[in-house]
């Protein structure tokens, strides 16, 4: 078994994003350092840094430069060039590893690897042209979900097809490859976060949740309001997924929920939107628990310390037409603000997000919703005078 990398280990972050300045905040509360690979200065992880690295991410010079800083390297969304994340595992252990990245980049690559190991996923193919398309809608019928096979996140790259006719709206020829998923009509959406370690110690935190607003969640909730035996099938799924890619680090799991019955929608390799709950909400937080998995330490406890929580995204609708009034939302009972350092508000742009903790889930749902209420109305009120 290989030793851990303790705090005061410098750990490599590639991406600038949210999800590496809440990563950079919970590993230097451990003790580490962090440097973070990216483009500008002023992006949200590297805010918050010891040491930053600036530069293109498919600069394979920056990479090594970057990744010669460090101990261990993990990264912050998936659509980065999988030779970047090759060239940092010639430096320093890295988590997710490039064979990883590869399975997550490639919609078709993952759900066909779930689908080997026996994983519940919604019905798909390959698909190219309006022929093949159609193909498919007559094995599963309409409505039918076209993705892009690569890249696309938030609804981006996703057409639904109702008909045959509408076969022929789809922008064939602007990408290479293609995937067809029969449409659910799902009662919930559902997620997991797990965690695994280089020696396979595993771990899944409570299930969340979702609410989504034109393919943008919008609203995560924990404890989840599904019965005993689909959050234990959930988890038990999550924990499965995590092994199937042989992931070291945090996957989440979106699920489809119909009536008792789950169906994988998507993986994404890294902490997820529908778990920041987690920094009020649990015993370790996701981007805790995420230093823990890639640096080898003990997994720690992911249990809720509170009746309920609930998230909501703040989107740069909320600032227009000027910065929303803080002071009006923060007065509502347990409710914290996380904002993201971004320096422009644009329409439909994650800009932060609210939490709320109370003694159950609907309590804290009402809080967090109601303290986004406020920054709405009050923006409306401007807009208005």
């Amino acid at each position: 078994m290989s030793h851990p990398i303790l705090p005061g280990s410098t750990i490599g972050m590639v991406g600038g994003g949210q999800l590496g300045r809440m990563f950079s905040i919970a590993a230097a509360q451990m003790g580490y350092r962090v440097c973070v690979f990216c483009e500008r200065e002023d992006e949200p992880a590297a805010q918050v840094a010891q040491e930053t690295v600036l530069g293109r991410l498919d600069d394979p010079e920056q990479a090594g430069k970057f990744a010669a800083k460090c101990d261990v390297i993990t990264l912050e969304f998936e659509n980065i060039p999988t030779e970047t994340i090759a060239t940092c595992e010639r430096f320093a252990p890295t988590y997710p590893s490039a064979s990883v990245l590869e399975t997550a980049q490639d919609r078709l690559r993952e759900k066909s690897t779930l689908r080997n190991h026996g994983l519940p996923v919604t019905p798909f193919t390959k698909v190219n042209d309006s022929d093949s398309l159609r193909a498919f809608a007559r094995q599963v019928d309409y409505p039918v979900i076209v993705k892009t096979n690569r890249s696309g996140y938030d609804g981006k790259g996703q057409y639904r097809l109702n008909s045959d006719a509408d076969a022929d709206l789809v922008p064939w020829s602007s990408v290479d490859g293609w995937i067809a998923e029969q449409c659910i009509a799902f009662d919930k959406e559902i997620s997991v976060v797990v965690a695994r370690t280089r020696s396979g110690e595993q771990s899944a935190f409570p299930v969340f949740e979702n609410d989504h607003a034109n393919h943008i969640l919008d609203l995560s909730r924990c404890p989840a309001d599904v019965s005993p035996d689909v959050q234990r099938e959930a988890c038990r799924i999550g924990l499965a997924v995590a092994r199937a890619i042989d992931l070291v680090g945090l996957v989440c799991v979106e699920f489809f929920l119909q009536q008792e019955r789950l169906m994988i929608n998507e993986i994404a390799p890294r902490p997820h939107n529908s778990g920041h709950l987690t920094i009020e909400a649990c015993a370790t937080s996701q981007f805790q628990q995420h230093v823990r998995a890639i640096c080898g330490l003990p997994l720690g406890d992911t249990s809720l310390i509170v009746g309920g929580a609930a998230m909501v995204n703040l989107l740069g609708d909320l600032w227009q037409p000027a910065t929303p009034a803080w002071p009006l939302s923060l007065q509502i009972p347990a409710v914290n603000l996380h904002l993201y350092g971004k320096d422009r508000a644009k329409v439909g742009r994650k800009m932060g997000h609210l939490t709320a903790v109370a003694a159950d889930v609907d309590l804290a749902v009402d809080h967090v919703l109601q303290a986004r209420n406020t920054l709405a109305t009050v923006a409306e009120s401007m807009e208005t005078t």
